[in-house]
């Protein structure tokens, strides 16, 4: 694009937690998406390495960890100074997402983050059950925020691609599947309406299907972590329980399936970790392939969101669930960690979009289970668009940082919509904002299911009255 739209003006001070490959993505969307004083811009990291980028700019940097014993005296001062709405933008790990928008609630400051991020410790705290430690858990503690603080200024919770985009996906990809279908009914406007079209479709489950193929110059060394994004969060969402929104259409729960004791209960979780557990999907570019079942907001809370209640009583929810390809190399790191005890190398490396030499990240939502079988619709970007529209980044991380951008913009359009969940955002302007960042979108129908070339070589315990049992899906 030539010219690129200015979504809004951020009329008070900006704050950024976390300057890492997120956060360098975001910053020139930010630029091109938005007017602000950039003497009001603020950047917090305990990592320096690239704060280059915002001297150059004019862009305060301040060097420090934000902590449970900090985050006041170190964000309020920066939040509050001077005139106009505040924006916090929290693109950190180990830092409390409710704590944020607590604060951010006492200020009225908008905020937006890409996970439901604990404090420091959360993942690995062997005090708490499997279940405390779970994301259920985590997305739980923000809908009770939510009902604690009641109506105020808008905080965008999990809005970045998963959780994020793909929610804004699978409404798209419902309202595809269900006219292909002849299903003639009006675009829905609420949650129960969304929830009834799902179930009049027939969609048994979702898988968010995801495929990185993009490849580094040099090969990776061993005792290096190396992913195209986040190590920190992948690591810490990969030792989780693996977990799924659990659908009404499954008949058993798995030998290691446990339900949780409280909330709404629309998922369960394994007594395993994601980062161990694999399943079988599909997407365009790789066909049939073997994912990973790592643990994310978006499993819990599409499922939830897409849940048809008669009174107290569940009648309809699909299945859903991460299945999640990464990049080869990052495939050769998990398996290293996993030799050693699930205990972390020393080293760890982000490929940015200079050691990249080619390939996609292919995401999208698949929808099973209806009358034409299966619906893969979403984003296929390579790392060869990304250099020419957006710098910083690689295709992951455009993917992710279109979606913070997309989430600012509709917080700053609704500035006292509360605390929301992707779900709940309007996903036609999220779209619209983020479209021109991610590529090709596109939807494919599939003929493929879970029972494809099974029990050629060896017998299996499956069922072929139901292809999408999820103990079908599992790869035992």
């Amino acid at each position: 694009m030539s010219q690129w739209p200015v979504h809004g003006t951020i009329s008070g001070p900006i704050v950024m937690i976390g300057f890492g490959s997120i956060g360098r993505g975001t910053l020139p969307l930010i630029e091109r998406h938005f007017n602000f004083d950039k003497k009001r811009f603020t950047v917090i990291d305990p990592v320096d390495t690239d704060r280059h980028l915002l001297d150059e700019r004019g862009i305060a940097f301040v060097k420090e960890s934000v902590r449970r014993d900090n985050y006041i005296d170190l964000l309020k001062p920066l939040l509050t100074e001077g005139h106009g709405q505040a924006f916090l933008v929290n693109l950190s790990v180990d830092v409390s997402s409710n704590d944020m928008m607590r604060l951010c609630r006492e200020v009225g400051a908008l905020y937006v983050d890409t996970v439901a991020e604990p404090w420091k410790g959360f993942y690995t705290d062997t005090s708490l059950s499997v279940s405390q430690r779970s994301n259920y858990a985590l997305r739980q503690s923000v809908l009770d925020l939510r009902t604690e603080l009641g109506a105020g200024v808008t905080a965008v919770s999990c809005c970045g691609a998963n959780p994020g985009m793909v929610s804004w996906f699978v409404k798209q990809a419902l309202l595809n599947v269900a006219a292909d279908c002849g299903i003639d009914l009006p675009e829905p406007k609420t949650r129960e309406e969304w929830a009834q079209l799902a179930h009049k479709t027939g969609v048994k489950g979702i898988h968010i299907a995801e495929r990185d193929t993009q490849r580094a110059r040099d090969p990776k060394p061993m005792g290096v972590f190396v992913n195209t994004w986040s190590v920190e969060g992948f690591v810490s969402e990969g030792l989780q329980p693996a977990e799924l929104g659990w659908g009404t259409h499954e008949k058993a729960l798995p030998p290691e399936g446990r339900e949780h004791e409280f909330g709404a209960g629309a998922a369960i979780y394994l007594m395993r970790p994601g980062a161990g557990t694999k399943v079988r999907s599909w997407t365009p570019t790789a066909q049939a392939q073997h994912g990973f079942l790592v643990t994310h907001n978006e499993s819990i809370s599409i499922a939830d969101f897409l849940t048809v209640r008669e009174g107290t009583k569940v009648v309809y929810r699909p299945t859903c669930h991460y299945a999640y390809h990464p990049a080869n190399d990052a495939v050769l790191s998990l398996h290293e960690m996993a030799g050693s005890g699930w205990h972390q190398q020393a080293e760890s490396k982000i490929l940015d979009e200079n050691e990249i030499v080619d390939g996609i990240d292919e995401l999208g939502v698949l929808l099973y289970g209806h009358k034409k079988n299966a619906y893969w619709y979403g984003s296929q970007l390579s790392i060869e668009e990304t250099r020419r529209i957006a710098p910083y980044q690689n295709a992951t991380g455009l993917q992710v940082t279109s979606a913070v951008l997309a989430g600012m913009v509709w917080a700053l359009e609704n500035p006292q919509a509360g605390i929301v969940e992707a779900d709940e955002v309007d996903f036609h302007r999220c779209l619209e904002v983020q479209r021109p960042y991610l590529g090709p979108v596109i939807g494919e129908y599939t003929s493929w299911t879970p029972l494809d070339d099974r029990e050629v070589l060896f017998p299996e315990d499956i069922d072929r009255d139901d292809a999408w049992q999820f103990k079908n899906v599992i790869v035992r």
